[in-house]
């Protein structure tokens, strides 16, 4: 009953302080919407790289264009959500290094819904928006028989792909408590994983491929749901279930993300200042 309570607790401080942030951001609209038409296109730059070299070969790896439009669209989308959800939370470093993260400890409100809803940039939408349309082009786009399951799994597939982001920008986050500045390892493991998703795993070694689905389970975002939707092999031969599996990983990842993050919190020390 406690858990609960802390995480409505949690939700509603979360709310709170987007919604002050959102409200800032909206003050001026012009500024606003020049802003999240720019974020759009420049994400899009990733996508146009791939249309380039589409323009020289006819396969990736094996893989289709619209086949690795697929694999954008649900890396981007996934990843678009977790950043705008929690992308702020690269900024723990410079609080703890600076004091300032003393000054969220004494606030009622649990500290992770306050460094979460930091500086909340609804611009960040623009990333949804063109993982999206890429996403939408891809459906209609690749050759595959759509079954009730299939349909069903691409929806599965975004959401546990954002919250397996989620745990990853907060494991990153936690990590912070040690390095005391790291932003750009944490980037590392969650811009940087949206990126090689980005590209089919065939076009990676095999121990590649192994640490990014059993240590780092970034696999699971995109690249084993998409191969049972296309009637491809698993990646390392997996069961077939697993394409299913992205909704337990990311329970995992958070349950282990979070306990990262009380045990972190607990090590933290005041820098005195």
């Amino acid at each position: 009953m406690g858990e609960v309570t802390r995480l409505g607790e949690g939700l509603r401080a979360y709310r709170l302080i987007a919604g002050m942030w959102i409200r800032s951001s909206l003050t001026y609209r012009a500024s606003f919407f020049l802003t999240l038409i720019g974020n759009l296109v420049v994400t899009g730059l990733d996508f146009a790289t791939i249309l380039l070299m589409f323009t020289q070969v006819d396969r990736l790896g094996g893989w289709t264009m619209p086949e690795v439009a697929f694999l954008y669209g649900l890396s981007a989308t996934a990843f678009g959500f977790a950043d705008l959800v929690f992308g702020s939370l690269d900024v723990l470093g410079t609080r703890i290094r600076d004091g300032s993260f003393d000054t969220l400890l004494v606030r009622p409100a649990p500290v992770l819904a306050q460094i979460g809803a930091d500086h909340f940039a609804l611009r960040r939408l623009g990333r949804i928006s063109q993982g999206g349309l890429v996403l939408a082009y891809a459906l209609t786009a690749i050759d595959v028989d759509w079954t009730p399951e299939k349909v069903l799994l691409v929806p599965v597939t975004v959401a546990g792909g954002a919250v397996i982001f989620c745990a990853l920008f907060l494991m990153g986050a936690t990590f912070q408590f040690v390095a005391g500045d790291a932003a750009e390892v944490q980037n590392a493991f969650t811009y940087g994983g949206t990126t090689l998703l980005q590209y089919p795993p065939t076009v990676f070694g095999k121990d590649f491929v192994r640490g990014v689905t059993f240590l780092l389970p970034l696999a699971f975002v995109n690249w084993i749901p998409a191969a049972h939707i296309l009637g491809r092999p698993y990646p390392l031969r997996l069961p077939e279930w697993t394409a299913w599996a992205p909704p337990l990983v990311a329970v995992a990842g958070c349950a282990l993300a979070g306990l990262a993050w009380r045990v972190g919190l607990r090590s933290y020390r005041s820098t005195g200042s």
